[in-house]
């Protein structure tokens, strides 16, 4: 059952990567706690058949987040939707499995540009519009924690993520603005059980994780809503480590 945050009523949310997978439930998420969710993805099918299907309280965008004359856009856009942002999750990520010896530098800062760039510039556009009681919630990964291979790229990307929220969060905090990071364990998104996920890694993951279950987006998005509502208000500076104990730090 979901908890109820009833200060999230009537707030302006932010998403980026809604389209799909954990983004997708945290638009759901949001919505039923009666927000207005923005979110944007570069899936514009699955973005606007899921804005339909939230009648009205999510407005869709398709944005290329490694293009900074589309981030500004968009986010003027929703300024005039919403003059106050209050909530901005960053979550588009790619996640590609490439053996660091056959790497390029082309796909090196591509990786970079959508998962750690495109998180500074959604960031700096939308701060524009935030004020006190805003929170920002960054998405790193377990992987951090786990480094394992051939992901040296994107477990570089969310280091990246987390130095970020770190030192933005003691930058913005005289705002009273709060930034988060939250990193997911091994989620059952469709893709990653469409690609990545088999009978094996379900047992692999059982076994690592201390609670043997596997972690659902609806879980994870639940997650999303505490570290963007009033319940968390003194929560800053933080890594939330959402994986059933799979990492101790």
């Amino acid at each position: 059952m979901t908890a109820q945050y009833h200060d999230l009523a009537g707030k302006s949310v932010v998403i980026t990567g809604g389209a799909n997978g954990i983004g997708e439930a945290m638009v759901g998420a949001f919505v039923q706690q009666k927000a207005r969710v923005y979110f944007c993805d570069v899936d514009g099918r699955a973005g606007q058949a899921l804005a339909r299907k939230c009648g009205g309280a999510a407005v869709f965008t398709r944005v290329d987040l490694t293009r900074e004359t589309s981030i500004r856009r968009w986010i003027r856009a929703v300024s005039r939707q919403a003059p106050r942002i209050d909530v901005l999750v960053n979550n588009a990520a790619r996640d590609p499995r490439i053996p660091f010896e056959t790497m390029t530098a082309a796909q090196w800062d591509g990786l970079f540009a959508v998962n750690l760039r495109a998180y500074f510039l959604v960031a700096r556009e939308a701060l524009a519009f935030m004020g006190e009681g805003g929170s920002m919630v960054n998405f790193a990964s377990l992987t951090f924690h786990d480094g394992p291979v051939p992901m040296s790229a994107y477990v570089a990307t969310k280091g990246g993520v987390m130095g970020f929220t770190r030192s933005l969060a003691r930058e913005l905090g005289p705002r009273g603005i709060r930034v988060n990071t939250l990193s997911p364990g091994w989620i059952m998104t469709p893709r990653q059980l469409r690609e990545h996920v088999d009978q094996a890694t379900k047992d692999f993951i059982l076994r690592v994780q201390s609670v043997p279950k596997l972690i659902q987006p609806a879980e994870l998005a639940e997650v999303a809503l505490f570290l963007a509502s009033d319940a968390s208000r003194v929560i800053t500076g933080q890594e939330i480590l959402a994986d059933r104990g799979w990492h101790h730090s």
